[in-house]
């Protein structure tokens, strides 16, 4: 139990950095629901960028801004495949994230791994600096969300949202829904990107792999913080930082299994599992529901 408590600050600022990430993938997943698999790519795109900006002589400021034009670049190619390809969002996604993987190691000029020590650069936090972490974690949570926030409170937000709740409707009404998918996949690409730059930072590495099972984490924070706070956080701001609040609790329950004697090479596998049971849940409720709502109509009568 000691031993698991003394991980838990490492839990907390991985899951942070892992929940900037999720929500990236709540716009595409609840807001336009799209299904977008170019989040394994773009993660360690903006991991890679991230790093050979620094090694550069950028700052991490400036480095910070790259990655997230790098992951936004990534999400433009997704929706250009989706919209002006008409080929679906889910094989869009995995065609970009294939290309990303080439693109990839040509930033890391052929190499798959590339370190980041911050020993020899001004990192913005390191694995090293567990509260420093956690602090600019937060940080960055809270900027995002409020940018998101005053977003999608705008003309064009409402109208981001409005495709993703009925294309038709929405296409009706004179709006562009091919252009506001584009811009939903741009914009959530690119906080990923932050996630992958904020992630390699942290661990003090870029890996040409290391966003490999990005959209399963993704979705498993995105879903665990629907289910546990979607009662209690009604407002979008909320929801978004239920989003993070979930992946705090993903890392939090890895740490904990693997503190139990779990093989780590099984990690995936649990992973899986945890989304599949998560997004099974509201199902399982709506069925129990409609049971519930037979069997006293049929007392009724």
């Amino acid at each position: 139990m000691l031993n698991f408590l003394s991980s838990m600050p490492g839990a907390v600022a991985q899951g942070i950095i892992w929940g900037i990430m999720a929500m990236g993938v709540y716009i595409t997943f609840r807001i336009l629901d799209v299904a977008d698999l170019t989040v394994d790519g773009s993660m360690a795109t903006g991991g890679a960028t991230m790093v050979v900006c620094m090694t550069a002589g950028m700052n991490a400021g400036t480095a910070m801004l790259i990655a997230f034009a790098a992951g936004c670049l990534a999400g433009l190619l997704t929706g250009i495949f989706h919209t002006k390809f008409g080929i679906p969002a889910i094989l869009s996604g995995i065609l970009t994230q294939l290309i990303l993987y080439s693109v990839n190691l040509r930033i890391m000029s052929q190499k798959a791994n590339l370190p980041l020590s911050v020993e020899k650069y001004d990192l913005l936090l390191s694995l090293r600096d567990l509260r420093g972490a956690i602090i600019v974690g937060v940080i960055f949570v809270a900027v995002i969300i409020a940018v998101m926030y005053w977003f999608f409170g705008t003309e064009l937000g409402h109208s981001l949202r409005a495709t993703g709740c009925n294309q038709n409707m929405a296409r009706a009404n004179g709006i562009n829904t091919d252009t506001n998918k584009i811009i939903g996949l741009v914009l959530s690409n690119g906080i990923v990107a932050i996630s992958g730059a904020l992630l390699a930072q942290y661990q003090g590495f870029a890996d040409v792999n290391m966003g490999r099972g990005a959209i399963v984490i993704g979705l498993a924070a995105v879903i665990i913080g629907e289910v546990l706070l979607s009662r209690i956080f009604k407002n979008f701001a909320l929801k978004l930082l239920a989003a993070v609040i979930g992946g705090i609790i993903y890392y939090i329950v890895i740490t904990l299994v693997l503190k139990a004697g779990m093989n780590a090479n099984d990690l995936k596998m649990f992973s899986a599992l945890v989304v599949a049971v998560f997004l099974g849940i509201p199902f399982w409720k709506r069925k129990i529901s409609e049971k519930r709502t037979a069997k006293e109509a049929a007392s009724n009568a």
